[in-house]
């Protein structure tokens, strides 16, 4: 089910960045992958994927709550909610990052939420 939320080349990008944080480099990467609720207001800008267990996604995370913050969240985990209207997770197939996680994160700090 997971395989569903990213691609094939989404996970490798997201592993290798993976890598890089797990060897304690300093780096600010491109999110690789939008994932959302379609019935809620949930974002999750993945950016990293844990190479120790392959399910472990690192990002920028968007409850809706107006507190978007960094933080980890399992593949597993999202492939199995759903929102209010019983729609499933779902990834954003048009997302092309435009700028490194930091801005992402800043912006979404000054604006409650994730606003692209």
């Amino acid at each position: 089910m997971t395989q569903l939320l990213i691609t094939t080349d989404q996970r490798t990008q997201l592993l290798t960045v993976g890598e890089a944080r797990a060897a304690g480099r300093s780096i600010d990467p491109m999110p690789a992958v939008r994932l959302f609720t379609p019935d809620a207001h949930a974002i999750w800008l993945l950016a990293a994927l844990d190479p120790a267990d392959g399910d472990t996604a690192w990002g920028l995370i968007d409850l809706g709550i107006g507190m978007p913050a960094l933080g980890t969240v399992k593949l597993s985990d999202l492939a199995s909610i759903v929102g209010p209207l019983k729609r499933p997770v779902m990834r954003d197939r048009y997302f092309q990052a435009m700028r490194p996680l930091s801005e992402y994160v800043r912006l979404a700090q000054d604006n409650g939420s994730i606003i692209d």
